[in-house]
């Protein structure tokens, strides 16, 4: 049973932390679907200047794991710090307050404390883009205001491309190189409604939550962004021929059963070129608000937090796109996070961190004190020195996904992985489905399950990596009512 402090004893709580007698603001920035397809994240390809400048000004975290890569139950357990065991969220139908009513939200302790607190674009979860332009699977006890702009991609959906037309394009390998200008995308918009709400409330402490709807399908992004990927530069991810014959059925997601969907590579490699444009135009969105923040003489002042709700697959392991995997690429996603005066400023952050952890990192940054509901840890002591040991606890992510019965499942399947520095172990159905285990040290691509045929040291390192993954997630599939269709 979670305990929920009153709001009065909450709000005694807080201290704050000032600069010149101000609070600090907090611009929370939220990307769907980004892998870490960012240049401050190695990627040779990525054209991604401002968020770059972010990651310099502040830290950039290479190893943080969300604790379900799908858009609901992520952006539901980064807004309360809690673990989707605890607010009973594994898809997209359900809402956090009907397990925990209560729950003190990030925005809502800030809104609480005195900040000016605003929402514009996609924080909690949106169906994309049927949704754009409303308000969503919000949370209102979470804003004082909301803005849900919606631009010429929404008008302009029957020029998109689907690569796949028995899917929506929601779903699909879909995308459009759009006419006219960043401004009139939905996108685009959002940052025009931030920069305009920043500006009226520059003289209030305050926590704005912008959150973009790209690069989600269709990867619909302005024709410029296109043109910085030349598609004879574009390849497939590389994997081994028999890479697929170690891992379990049910590691693959039910929504991607047959590598690549069945595509043929020049569709694969245009698919990946639409992806980058809409990092790119992402990017520039990123960019546009950092520089309003140093026009309004802000940046002194506020904390920029900027995070996906999952990662995203390319095309690794064979051919797996998109999320709801276990594997690196689809767990973990980029966090930056830029606190003006910090030591570690411009570093990189190798531990491993959890989404869970954003929550009470930004309170504890801003002065205030964690509320005893968060399931995560500060990572402060991180933004100080990106080298300094982990404290409260193992150096450890958990990450947890749910598979329906289909025509590969006899049944509902929940996988449930543990992350370390040199491991991933995994397991579906507690191991009756099949597990997996990686070495990073030797295997950074997870090429070789280890489960398969494991030594006797390498059946103690599961036994305990197993321990302390059930200690944290249970691998019990939710009574619930779950429907796939909405997956």
């Amino acid at each position: 049973m979670i305990r929920i402090l009153p709001i009065f004893i909450i709000a005694a709580l807080f201290t704050f932390g000032y600069s010149e007698d101000r609070a600090k603001n907090v611009l929370f920035i939220a990307a769907d679907d980004l892998a870490a397809t960012l240049g401050c994240y190695g990627d040779p390809m990525a054209h991604t200047p401002h968020l770059d400048r972010l990651a310099a000004q502040g830290v950039a975290f290479s190893h943080a794991y969300n604790q379900i890569p799908l858009c609901n139950p992520s952006r539901a357990s980064v807004m309360t710090s809690l673990r989707p065991d605890t607010i009973k969220v594994y898809d997209l139908d359900r809402h956090f307050r009907e397990e925990v009513p209560d729950a003190v939200t990030l925005s809502q302790l800030f809104k609480y404390a005195g900040h000016r607190v605003a929402r514009v674009g996609k924080i909690y979860h949106y169906n994309v883009p049927a949704s754009i332009g409303t308000d969503g699977f919000d949370d209102p006890p979470s804003w004082q205001e909301t803005f849900n702009p919606f631009g010429r991609d929404k008008h302009d959906e029957a020029l998109i491309f689907n690569a796949e037309p028995h899917r929506k394009i929601s779903a699909a390998l879909s995308w459009l190189a759009a006419e006219g200008t960043d401004e009139e995308q939905t996108d685009g918009m959002i940052t025009s409604e931030a920069i305009r709400w920043m500006e009226e409330n520059r003289e209030s402490p305050f926590f704005l939550g912008v959150g973009f709807f790209r690069p989600h399908t269709p990867y619909v992004a302005p024709k410029k962004y296109f043109d910085l990927y030349p598609l004879d530069q574009i390849r497939l991810p590389y994997a081994p021929d028999d890479d697929r014959e170690d891992i379990p059925t049910a590691a693959f997601a039910h929504n991607c059963p047959v590598p690549h969907y069945g595509l043929e590579e020049e569709v694969l490699r245009k698919a990946i070129q639409a992806y980058y444009a809409t990092v790119s135009f992402l990017d520039a969105q990123v960019g546009r608000m950092l520089d309003c923040l140093d026009e309004l003489g802000l940046a002194d002042d506020t904390m920029v937090v900027f995070w996906s709700d999952h990662g995203y697959h390319l095309g690794e392991h064979g051919g797996v796109w998109q999320k709801r995997t276990l594997f690196d690429p689809s767990a973990g996603a980029p966090v930056i996070i830029a606190d003006p005066g910090r030591g570690g400023n411009g570093q990189t952050c190798r531990r491993i961190v959890e989404f869970v952890d954003v929550y009470p990192t930004i309170v504890d940054a801003a002065g205030m004190s964690v509320p005893e509901q968060c399931e995560g840890r500060s990572l402060v002591a991180l933004l100080d020195d990106p080298l300094a040991a982990l404290t409260g606890g193992p150096e450890q992510a958990i990450t947890q996904i749910l598979r329906p019965a289909d025509s590969r499942l006899a049944q509902p399947v929940m996988g449930c992985s543990i992350r370390t520095p040199r491991w991933r172990y995994t397991e579906w159905a507690e191991g009756r489905e099949g597990a997996e285990l990686y070495d990073y040290h030797a295997d950074p691509m997870e090429f070789q399950n280890l489960a398969i045929d494991p030594t006797p040291e390498l059946e103690r390192v599961i036994e305990n990596l197993r321990g302390r993954l059930r200690e944290k997630a249970s691998g019990e599939v939710p009574m619930t009512p779950f429907n796939p269709k909405r997956l």
